[in-house]
């Protein structure tokens, strides 16, 4: 259980001088030394994205900026006349347990059975004599070390003023508008559902048809006018300066013993609550508390990626991505806040409720593509690759709660479906056991689409990985029942087969499709046979760690020893997708499937056997260097594992293109843009998070036992650079520096880990130290 700061703590945390909270002494941070005594303080260029036009209205995923405090979300339009805030709750999604199968074995996958994930409410600010035409000096930026989003123009010479962030010690959304003097608001605010609740100037209520009860609430207060409710909205006038305060939610609980609600939670008399307790305090003082909140988990990371020209930064964030991409130049400083911006986008959108989906915590509409749901075949673990690596361990859990919360209804499900005659994937053993999931899930216990057999190990797999970064006994102990059930699965699962030309029995996965593409009756496919052979080797270390299920755990050892790994195909040279020497699918396919042990696996590296090493970079090669925004960033990251900087970081730079008439690419606002047909992309989030990881990746490479430093760094970050609390699996932070493509200075700090290999360029030192305790290394030329 989280125990949440107090006010006080907070506010204190706020007003102490020195570095950020929980940024390590030795900082990364180009910027010069902010104080840490005045949450008004604006960052700097190094942590600022800024704009000079608001969104439009009618364009706000590519355009609106984000705020959020990992449950409750919004985009913001920054409009001077009107501002706008599409507001979201992580847990408003209709649909429910969806547990049957159609003709084709399928689950039902649409709005109606599977559900979605939707808006909670739109709220507007209008100030009607700030129309956009009225004002000059208009400019709005994001500030990613103090999670505000500020917006500021003139009008009539005096100088107005907005802050917009998500609050989550108060559990709110603020906006505070200011002016410099002798200026005065006059408008109206008005909070309306989105699905025909109609508007109100205090709050509501529904609920969907799943049960699934909702509600919002807002408040308005200022000094030196009016405000009073009339009718459906709040007038103001005459005000000196504003605040509204909006908060809503559901009565969602991550429970399936009481069908994920919680019946004793009434969400607008909640909301109702939080509104009020939150206008108790001024606008400063909910700042303050939100800033610190913010940067204790901001700050945890410091980066510098070089030094930018003055022409670069005179720019605006979006015609600097425009230049990036015309010219050609490297703008390192531009590349180190899109890391950044990631970083920023987890903190909002993932903290205890539910994980990132597709869309993240952020709409525009209440019908998003694939109706924002979990995609377990790649794109809910490319969400989480970040975290641990970027000094984001607490956004973790809100993955693995999701999965504890939810398998006692997959266990259920695959128990009763799986071996169901319709399913195209079931167990040609006739056994079955433990848990699986489909392609897609929802919050509901409900799975959509195709049954996705491998989908278990690869859940599974992240969760581990979450371990060695932390060494958490807490975290092992409460992922063990999924491990092992995942385990059962594939005991019951798994086919003996002789390969060809030999007397040698292995097993071998049974009928699967190696995502998405090719045969849909292959059997030993690689995706699944690198994800169980990984999983098999979790669970054994786990078990030996918790003492428990020792004869399980021989069990499982036996069986990893004689799965099949795949081989490298004589006709065409690469690391074979299923056990066929030939191609069966596309050559430029967007997944990347047989090459999970290359990455986020590490059974394929670059010390691994000559010809494996060869095969899989020759099949990396033939997927190309273009694709999906999430795409190219698991191929930079497979890149970078196999120490290729330049062809990892043109694939950055890749996403960095800014999106044009629904391209591929980055929009306005920083999301990620998925072309989904000719003239038409989305914005699909897992890009924004995978892009980063693959930039931590090229600086620093780790598994338990072993750090690499600069395995992957590109030229146009290699004549200065640092990096600050990095974590490195096996339990440990590194902050590094490094000058003319090499490191100067390694500090290597315990997190619960014990000895590991520091190594760059043949050089390796070994470490030993006592959780907590640090040491810097230095002179790698040795």
């Amino acid at each position: 259980m989280t125990i949440e700061p107090s006010r006080r703590t907070l506010l204190a945390l706020a007003a102490a001088t020195g570095a950020l909270s929980g940024l390590p002494a030795f900082t990364a941070s180009a910027a010069p030394d902010r104080p840490a005594d005045s949450a008004s303080y604006e960052g700097t260029s190094h942590d600022t994205l800024w704009w000079r036009a608001p969104a439009d209205e009618h364009s706000m995923i590519e355009q609106g900026l984000p705020v959020g405090n990992g449950r409750l979300g919004a985009l913001a339009s920054n409009d001077p006349g009107r501002e706008l805030l599409l507001v979201t709750d992580a847990t408003m999604w209709t649909g429910g347990r969806n547990d049957t199968l159609d003709a084709d074995g399928q689950f039902p996958y649409g709005r109606d059975d599977f559900g979605s994930f939707t808006l909670l409410a739109r709220l507007a600010v209008d100030i009607p004599d700030h129309d956009l035409s009225a004002v000059n000096g208009y400019r709005r930026t994001l500030d990613l070390a103090r999670g505000v989003v500020t917006t500021s123009y003139v009008r009539a010479g005096v100088t107005y003023r907005r802050e917009i962030f998500a609050s989550r010690p108060d559990d709110v959304i603020v906006l505070h508008f200011t002016q410099n003097g002798g200026g005065r608001y006059t408008g109206s605010v008005t909070l309306e559902g989105t699905h025909g609740e109609g508007a109100t100037a205090a709050s509501f209520g529904a609920a969907f048809p799943n049960g699934l009860r909702y509600g919002a609430a807002v408040k308005a207060y200022g000094t030196g006018g009016r405000v009073a409710v009339n009718g459906n909205r709040i007038d103001f006038s005459g005000c000196r300066d504003l605040t509204v305060v909006v908060s809503g939610g559901t009565d969602y609980a991550p429970d399936a013993r009481t069908d994920y609600r919680d019946p004793a939670l009434d969400p607008e008399e909640l909301a109702r609550t939080k509104v009020r307790d939150a206008a108790a305090h001024t606008a400063d003082v909910l700042l303050r508390t939100h800033v610190a909140d913010h940067r204790a988990l901001f700050g945890q990371l410091g980066l510098s990626l070089g030094t930018s020209t003055d022409e670069q930064r005179a720019l605006d964030t979006w015609e600097r991505l425009k230049a990036r991409a015309r010219d050609g130049v490297p703008d390192p400083e531009l590349e180190a806040q899109y890391l950044q911006f990631g970083r920023y986008l987890m903190i909002a959108g993932s903290r205890d409720s539910l994980p990132l989906n597709l869309q993240g915590l952020w709409l525009d509409g209440n019908d998003p593509d694939w109706m924002g749901d979990y995609h377990t075949d790649i794109n809910i673990q490319m969400n989480y690759w970040m975290a641990d690596r970027a000094g984001l361990t607490r956004s973790f859990d809100a993955l693995t709660d999701y999965c504890l919360a939810q398998l006692p209804s997959w266990t259920d499900t695959t128990r009763r479906l799986f071996n169901d005659p319709r399913n195209r994937y079931r167990n040609s053993t006739g056994r079955n056991a433990g848990w699986t999931v489909a392609i897609s899930t929802n919050p509901h216990g409900g799975g959509g689409w195709w049954w996705h057999p491998a989908g278990n190990a690869w859940l599974c797999n992240s969760l581990w990985e979450h371990y060695e970064f932390t060494g958490s006994r807490t975290h092992l102990e409460k992922i063990y029942p999924l491990l092992k059930g995942a385990c059962e699965f594939w005991e019951a699962r798994l086919l003996t087969t002789t390969l060809p030309g030999t007397t040698r029995e292995v097993l071998i996965a049974d009928s699967d499709w190696s995502p998405e593409h090719g045969p849909l009756d292959a059997k030993g496919i690689t995706y699944a046979q690198e994800l169980v052979w990984a999983l098999f080797g979790n669970y054994c270390v786990a078990a030996a760690e918790l003492k428990r299920d020792s004869g399980f755990a021989d069990t499982v050892a036996g069986l990893r020893k004689r799965l099949h790994l795949p081989q490298v195909s004589p006709r065409t040279g690469w690391l074979e997708e299923w056990m066929s020497p030939d191609n069966l699918g596309e050559t430029t396919h967007r997944h990347l499937s047989p090459l999970v042990g290359l990455f986020p696996g590490d059974r394929i590296r670059p010390d691994s056997p000559p010809e494996l090493v060869a095969g899989a970079t020759a099949l990396l090669t033939a997927r190309g260097m273009e694709s999906f925004g999430w795409a190219n960033a698991w191929r930079a990251l497979c890149w970078a594992r196999l120490k290729n900087a330049e062809n990892a970081y043109r694939l950055v730079v890749n996403n960095l293109r800014p999106s044009g008439d629904g391209s591929n690419g980055t929009a306005f606002n920083l999301f990620d843009i998925y072309e989904v047909e000719k003239g038409r992309g989305i914005f699909q989030i897992d890009a924004n998070f995978g892009t980063p990881a693959a930039m931590i990746e090229m600086l620093l490479y780790s598994r338990p036992g072993r750090i690499e430093l600069l395995p992957a760094l590109p030229g146009a970050w290699a004549a200065a650079g640092a990096v600050s609390g990095v974590g490195a699996r096996g339990g440990f932070v590194v902050d590094l520096r490094w000058r003319d493509g090499k490191p100067i200075e390694a500090r290597i700090r315990s997190v619960g880990g014990r000895t590991t290999t520091v190594e760059y360029g043949g050089t390796s030192r070994t470490v030993t130290l006592r959780p907590g305790a640090s040491v810097t290394l230095k002179d790698f030329t040795r």
